[in-house]
């Protein structure tokens, strides 16, 4: 896991384009599409009424695990919609660009502006939901309920929702780095610690190598990196499903 967490790492920035930015995150993200786009690419190529291949079978599965999920959070009116492929893609989205850490590059999930941009999207969709099914009035009168005086407190609330999603999911993804950076740390002051003990020239070589920095932290990966990134794609997507679908009177 990348142990960087420092702001977003900028690649090129033209000032003659009306100050654009080109951020690792963007291209990592980019990369996690495109893979994406192959594997779905390569898991539909040639399907079949009836399938007789095993990445066929597979997508089918991903498919009707998806319809499920929408099914049980979001309600029976969701499924068959653009709704089952967002949330699906959403989820292998969140879940890619954490993952990606373990290939060296900084996690976009780590960078508050990518996990924003998310927030907000669930937001804009919260907000056409509650104003489809109820009307701008209706919008507008659930700010006065129960009683005209929770106003300034429906209003904090409707703006904490994707604050709140945004934060969860950036929170937990760079607590993950920074634990792994501390542990990094702390093998390599005991490494140092312990192996100097070792008297004469073969302690000294020793203590500069940090050998407990092996093992215990390809352990914790197997969950920082990928129980984690998929747990947290999952909750996101979960809150998705049942703020929207709540929106929606569901």
């Amino acid at each position: 896991m990348s142990v960087d967490i420092t702001g977003p790492r900028i690649l090129l920035s033209i000032p003659e384009l009306g100050g654009f930015v080109l951020t690792e995150s963007v291209v990592t993200t980019w990369v996690v599409m495109l893979v994406l786009v192959l594997v779905v690419r390569f898991l539909t190529k040639d399907m079949q009424v009836r399938p007789t291949r095993k990445r066929q079978v597979i997508a089918e599965w991903i498919v009707t695990s998806v319809e499920g999920l929408v099914r049980n959070d979001m309600g029976d009116s969701f499924v068959g919609t653009w709704y089952v492929p967002f949330i699906g893609a959403l989820f292998a989205l969140s879940a890619g660009c954490s993952i990606s850490s373990v290939f060296g590059a900084k996690a976009p999930t780590s960078d508050l502006s990518t996990v924003l941009g998310w927030g907000l999207l669930v937001f804009v969709l919260i907000t056409y939901n509650k104003i489809k099914y109820g009307g701008i009035g209706g919008y507008l009168k659930g700010f006065t309920e129960p009683v005209f005086v929770m106003t300034p407190m429906n209003l904090i609330s409707e703006i904490a929702t994707p604050l709140s999603m945004t934060f969860r999911h950036f929170g937990n993804i760079v607590s993950g780095t920074v634990i792994t950076a501390l542990i990094y740390g702390g093998l390599s002051v005991l490494s140092h610690a312990v192996l100097g003990l070792i008297p004469g020239a073969v302690g000294g070589v020793l203590s500069q190598i940090p050998i407990f920095q092996f093992g215990l932290p390809a352990i914790l990966s197997l969950y920082f990196d990928f129980f984690s990134s998929f747990m947290q794609a999952f909750i996101f997507c979960t809150l998705t499903m049942v703020y929207v679908g709540g929106a929606a009177g569901e």
